[in-house]
Parts: structure tokens; C-alpha cells; sequence
């Protein structure tokens, strides 16, 4: 019965994601033909519109949106394991606020330096998540989830009140920040998928060399201790892989914390199993394919007006939130 809930979710989640990324390709400001979505795609003879809008502009912008849906929820996926918290998302280590006051003080205050915006965001989303896993894993009782998920809290109000401040001190120019804090998409190439690739591929491959691990730290410390597993250290471990999960994601979309919260929880209900092995590339797979019909809907609900996915998200993503939690509870 699992194993055919299991198949169903990679299935199901699979065809979903393909048909998002030709849906997310398709349709438009101005509407492609299917037929000539697939022709551009393999190299065939289409006009140079359909070339330029399929391969050059939304090509690039569909890829990026199934790689930080990915990493965004296997880094969800991660942090509840380690942490044994359903409520971890990246904002538990302190990425996103990081991530925010990064990019927020090169477009505040040093406008000059705009192009930067991703790598300001890599760096401090870092930076946050370093500080926090460091001082989550000192001390008397270093390791321990609860001192994890406090420096966490603590790191990220220094950073969002370092945020708020350059927000107040240059107030002239807080709506070039809006974006994104928002969160969202924009169709600028490969530069920013190129940059973060590097870490989101890091972090994804450690996810998968930690599902082992992270299925005995959910038998309990003491027996996960028991069969070999260091629990301080498989803790300090998904906590830095998902740093540069989220991290690498947030310097391509700005601050996208929803969805590394809801995907592993919905993920894990479908499927009726909470193994890690299963968990990491289903919750790839089905946060890709999430992020794509939010990036979708938020270029063509109020065409031409392009919305920012963020906040989509969220409105989607909370009644459904709320029928899981139910559910669970």
C-alpha cells in the first residue's frame, strides 16, 4: 500500500512538473502554440518571435523556478528531519533574514553595486546561517534542537532589524528593495542560475548522502547514537546543506519562505511515509513543480500586470496548509 502511494507521488508529481514547465512555456503576454513550444525546444525551424520568447526569455526563467523550488523544499525537508520540528523552514537558521539584509543594503545603500543583488544574498544568507549554526552547536548543550532553533530566532531579528533600518534610512528608495522581498521571477537569462548553481547542487547532493542518517535521528538520539549516527553532527550537517539550499534559491528569487514548509508536510501525507529517502527527491520533484504554477499564474492572473509570486504563494499555499494541519492533528 506504501509502495504504490510512494509510485503515485513520483508519478504524479513528475507529470505535473512536465506539464507545468509547457504550461510556464506556453503561455504568456503572448500566447505559443504547444506544438511550437516542443519545435523550439528540439531545435526545430520557428520563428525568431517564438525563438526568442521560448528559448531566450522563458526558458531560463522555468528552469530557475524548478531549481529553487527544488531547494527550497528538500531544504524544508532537511530541517524538519534534523530538527525534528514540522514548523522548521529556512527561516528557522536564519537564511532568509540574511538573505534579505544582503540584498536590501546594495539596493539601498549602495545602489551602485545593484548587479550584485544575488551574490549579497548568497553571501549574507550564509553569513546568517553560519552564525547561527555555530552558536547552535557551542555551548554546554551544543547541538541540541532547541539551542539551534533559539540562535535562529535571535540571528534573524538582528538581521530583518537590520533590514527595517536601511529601509527607514533611505526611504526614497525602498520600492527598488520590494521585489525582492516579495519574492519573484524575473526573465534576466542564466546569470543568476549560474551563479547559485554551484551551492544548490552542493546542497542538494548532501540531502541525499544525509537520508540515512536523518531516518535513524528519527528513531530518537539515543538509538540513533545506538546504530552508529552522530546526532550533533547529522544536525550540523542538514542544517549547512540547507543553508545553501535556501541561500542559493533566495539570491534567484528573493525571499520564497512558504514553500519550503508546506511541500515537505504535503508531501509526506500523499505519500503515507516519512522516509527521508523518499522524502528528499519526491519533495524535489513536487516544490518544482509548485513553483512553476505559481510563477505561471502570477504572469497571467492580471496580464499584463506581473505579480509577485511571494505573496501568491502564500494565498494558495495557507488553506492548504490549514487542510493538512487539520488532517495531521
Amino acid at each position: 500500500m506504501v509502495l504504490a502511494r510512494r509510485s503515485t507521488v513520483l508519478l504524479g508529481g513528475s507529470g505535473l512538473l512536465v506539464a507545468m514547465a509547457l504550461l510556464s512555456l506556453a503561455v504568456g503576454a503572448i500566447g505559443i502554440p504547444l506544438k511550437e513550444v516542443v519545435d523550439g525546444l528540439l531545435g526545430k525551424h520557428v520563428s525568431t518571435e517564438v525563438h526568442e520568447i521560448v528559448v531566450n526569455l522563458r526558458l531560463p526563467r522555468t528552469v530557475a523556478a524548478m531549481i529553487v523550488g527544488a531547494a527550497l523544499a528538500v531544504a524544508g525537508v532537511l530541517l524538519q528531519g534534523a530538527l525534528a520540528n514540522p514548523l522548521a523552514s529556512p527561516d528557522v537558521i536564519g537564511v532568509t533574514g540574511g538573505a534579505g539584509f544582503g540584498a536590501t543594503l546594495l539596493l539601498l545603500a549602495l545602489p551602485q553595486y545593484q548587479a550584485l543583488v544575488p551574490v549579497g544574498a548568497l553571501v549574507f544568507g550564509l553569513l546568517a546561517a553560519g552564525i547561527v549554526l555555530m552558536l547552535g552547536s557551542t555551548g554546554p548543550r551544543g547541538g541540541s534542537v532547541e539551542r539551534v532553533v533559539l540562535a535562529g530566532i535571535a540571528i534573524a531579528a538582528l538581521f530583518s532589524a537590520g533590514t527595517t533600518s536601511l529601509m527607514v534610512a533611505y526611504p526614497d528608495r525602498v520600492p527598488a528593495a520590494i521585489g525582492f522581498i516579495a519574492g519573484g521571477l524575473v526573465s534576466d537569462g542564466w546569470a543568476s542560475s549560474t551563479q547559485a548553481a554551484p551551492y544548490i547542487v552542493a546542497g542538494l547532493l548532501g540531502a541525499i548522502a544525509l537520508t540515512g542518517p536523518l531516518d535513524r535521528l528519527a528513531l530518537g538520539d539515543d538509538v540513533a547514537a545506538s546504530l552508529g549516527t552522530r546526532p550533533r553532527t547529522v544536525r550540523l550537517l542538514a542544517g549547512v546543506c540547507a543553508a545553501l539550499l535556501a541561500a542559493g534559491a533566495a539570491s534567484i528569487a528573493g525571499l520564497l519562505g512558504f514553500l519550503g514548509l508546506i511541500v515537505p508536510h504535503l508531501v509526506r501525507l500523499a505519500s503515507g511515509t516519512g522516509s527521508h529517502r523518499f522524502l528528499v527527491p519526491a519533495s524535489a520533484i513536487v516544490g518544482a513543480a509548485v513553483l512553476l504554477l505559481g510563477d505561471t499564474l502570477a504572469r497571467v492572473v492580471a496580464a499584463p500586470i506581473e505579480l509577485p509570486v511571494g505573496p501568491l504563494m502564500v494565498v494558495f499555499g495557507v488553506p492548504w496548509f490549514l487542510v493538512l494541519l487539520r488532517r495531521a492533528v
